[in-house]
């Protein structure tokens, strides 16, 4: 029987470009870390190559070189990412030819650019199936836009196969051609080097460019392809203009998935959810709600109107409604607004209800317990089924630190009681309306702390009267003064 011999899988280095300045964001942040739908541009292209099951991942970078890296290496990518420096900037071709030691013996080259053209993760898969199918030695994602601007044009032949980009439009009837390519191409390692110093800078910029590799491969005998892929009229990052399409078109992506997945969104056009949320099935999201960073939510909720959530997460069957959260847990059958505010460490447990105009920050409140209204609560312990009577607060600043207060279970509190901290309030105790308690409460006591009610009889007739006498004498001072005058 013949020997069969094993076929070496192929590797993949994706290689993404990084380097650049982006001058026309007018930004001290790097253009590649202007965030979309709460992760950095570059965080989605590197999302988008993963759908490749790279061997190796490169990063060029240049411009903010370590700010750059840091946002990356705190991602935990796997496999780690290496990061090939490009100085200076001589254009796209210059950055993958100072990548060719880093992508090492890789079988093909996934290129992409930071800025993020925003192909998705089966438009990287369908790339690279055609480049292997078809033993291209480059293929890359075109699309189609409304306006093309200044973008090249993809020139095909004919038969409609690809054959260049056209830079500068000189091909005629260019302009009116709406297809562009996108940085996202698919090269064999070998052809690819073997090319690239032959790329010159006879552009505008006096600049390398990638796309002058397809012409030479072409001459050299090798396919060159190009495959469609829709990316919603839009590309990468160049301008706060383009910033903002990118902005819109994820956010209608995101919002389609969470409505094919059985949440409804009642306003799509005014519903902002970042790209790491997660919600359950059957929850309701109204207009004006900004869901933001790694907010989860569960089943059965409703969220809005004008809710906002940042790394929050919300159990099955809340209603949060005109309030703000930030890190914070609510658990299940939690009523949270309308106009609360749950600032970091706010813990309420099942069925607690926190009603208009009240604050919490870095204190758990206990299964069932109630803040209705008016009230700050700051760094407590709340146990269980305790009620905190309106404009209640828990004082936590001495001036100089900060204390905590512990209440028990069953209990309630007076409206506009003072709990000066550091205080603890025994299961089942009460305070009357008013007090300022600074001393611990026992359990199933009640505790005062005002002064006596006094009781003053006429004392609004007294008061009226001592007002008018005044305007009386002065009246006839007045008089006396006018005479002295006359005479």
């Amino acid at each position: 029987m013949a020997e069969t011999t094993k076929r070496k899988p192929r590797s993949l280095a994706l290689v993404v470009l990084a380097a650049g300045k982006g001058k026309r964001m007018r930004s001290a942040t790097p253009k590649v870390l202007h965030p979309i739908a709460g992760r950095a541009a570059l965080w989605h292209v590197v999302q988008a190559g993963m759908a490749a099951k790279p061997t190796k991942i490169v990063v060029v970078v240049g411009h903010d070189a370590p700010q750059v890296e840091a946002e990356v290496r705190s991602w935990g990518l796997t496999p780690k990412p290496v990061f090939v420096v490009q100085r200076p900037q001589r254009g796209t071709a210059h950055a993958v030819e100072v990548a060719k030691s880093a992508v090492g013996r890789a079988t093909d080259v996934l290129v992409a650019n930071g800025d993020f053209d925003p192909v998705s993760q089966d438009d990287v898969r369908a790339l690279l199936r055609s480049h292997r199918r078809t033993g291209a030695a480059a293929t890359l994602l075109t699309t189609e836009l409304d306006d093309p601007g200044t973008y090249g044009r993809v020139i095909r032949d004919s038969r409609g196969r690809f054959v260049e980009i056209d830079e500068d439009r000189d091909t005629p009837g260019a302009d009116a051609i709406r297809e562009v390519g996108t940085n996202w191409i698919a090269f064999a390692r070998g052809p690819l080097f073997a090319m690239l110093p032959l790329v010159d800078a006879k552009t505008k910029q006096r600049e390398r460019y990638l796309n002058r590799v397809y012409p030479l491969l072409r001459e050299r005998g090798e396919r060159v392809d190009a495959v469609r892929a829709d990316t919603g009229g839009v590309m990468g990052v160049n301008s706060r203009t383009g910033l903002a399409g990118l902005q819109a078109l994820m956010r209608d992506r995101i919002n389609a998935a969470h409505m094919a997945n059985g949440v409804t969104i009642v306003d799509p056009a005014t519903t902002y959810i970042d790209i790491d949320v997660s919600i359950g099935s059957d929850t309701v999201v109204r207009p004006m709600t900004f869901l933001e960073g790694a907010t989860s939510i569960g089943s059965d909720c409703e969220i809005g109107p004008s809710a906002r959530l940042i790394d929050t997460e919300v159990r099955d069957r809340c209603r949060v409604s005109f309030a703000v959260a930030n890190l914070a847990v609510l658990g299940e059958d939690v009523d949270a607004g309308p106009f609360a505010y749950l600032r970091p460490g706010a813990e309420l447990a099942d069925g607690v209800h926190v009603g208009s105009y009240v604050e919490i920050k870095g204190s758990t409140v206990g299964r069932g317990s109630k803040v209705p209204h008016l009230s700050y609560v700051g760094d407590a312990t709340i146990g269980e089924d305790t009620n905190i009577g309106a404009a209640t607060v828990f004082v936590n600043y001495d001036g100089y630190a900060k204390h905590r207060t512990k209440v028990g279970d069953g209990v309630r509190i007076g409206s506009d009681t003072m709990l000066v901290a550091p205080v603890s309030i025994g299961d089942g105790a009460v305070t009357g309306a008013g007090s300022v308690i600074t001393k611990d409460v026992p359990a199933g006591a009640l505790a005062v702390a005002r002064g006596e009610q006094r009781v003053v009889e006429g004392y609004r007739e007294r008061k009226d009267a001592q007002q008018r006498a005044p305007q009386r004498k002065g009246g006839r001072a007045a008089t006396g003064r006018a005479r002295d005058q006359k005479g």
